[in-house]
């Protein structure tokens, strides 16, 4: 396979408009979190329609944050194991630009909402060892972007743990791809130089308490993925 993005991050050809990290802050559920991702220059935000997560939000309050976001921000709606009804619903109600499928959706599932849905599509996955990552290539034409999390607790995401990001050193990637788990402020720059992720994504490590958003720690994680990329 033609390798479009090298480990070293030297071309991102088609998907990546610039040659800036992306940064996603996921888990919002108000405007000032929105308003403060966009001001401090992230490029996607997350909204959480999953009833056991802190960070949970209604699709009408979703679809009202989206209309929130400006055109700077693309808007991730995340799911988790969701059934077909809904996940239908959550596409026409919300409109988000991204779906990201974060449970054990199948890769026939994903392909069914690519072919059916006006939306990009996202898979998370968590990596406990190197064999792990390999389940990343059975989605290689039902995903649009893969990303790397921390493995799964009591709830799939935002649980401010991370995997050991060496694994992803020498691994091929056949699909453009995303580092989540238990980034902050502290570590994301240690992050992006092991890794060279293209995107990176937090919750819990910008956050005063599970769900709510401190608006000088998305601050504070945006400037240094931007110190990193001036590096």
């Amino acid at each position: 396979m033609l390798n479009l993005f090298p480990h070293d991050g030297s071309a991102r050809f088609g998907y990546w408009p610039n040659m800036h990290t992306q940064i996603k802050i996921c888990g919002l559920k108000d405007e000032n979190a929105v308003d403060a991702a966009a001001k401090a220059g992230a490029s996607h935000i997350g909204l959480v329609h999953f009833e056991k997560s802190p960070r949970h939000v209604e699709l009408e309050r979703a679809a009202a944050l989206r209309m929130r976001a400006p055109a700077s921000l693309k808007v991730v709606l995340l799911l988790v194991n969701a059934e077909p009804g809904l996940t239908a619903k959550a596409i026409e109600v919300v409109k988000p630009h991204i779906v990201q499928f974060h449970g054990s959706e199948t890769a026939q599932w994903l392909r069914t909402v690519k072919s059916t849905a006006n939306v990009e599509i996202w898979k998370a996955f968590g990596v406990r060892d190197a064999a792990s990552l390999k389940n990343a290539d059975e989605y290689v034409d039902a995903a649009n972007f893969i990303l790397f999390d921390a493995p799964a607790q009591a709830l799939p995401g935002g649980t401010g743990t991370r995997f050991d990001w060496s694994l992803l050193t020498e691994h091929k990637h056949k699909l453009p791809w995303g580092l989540a788990g238990g980034l902050n402020t502290d570590n994301v720059k240690d992050a992006l130089m092991q890794t060279r992720a293209q995107l990176v994504d937090t919750s819990s490590g910008v956050e005063s308490a599970p769900g709510i958003k401190d608006v000088d720690k998305i601050a504070a994680f945006c400037q240094a993925v931007r110190d990193y990329d001036n590096h």
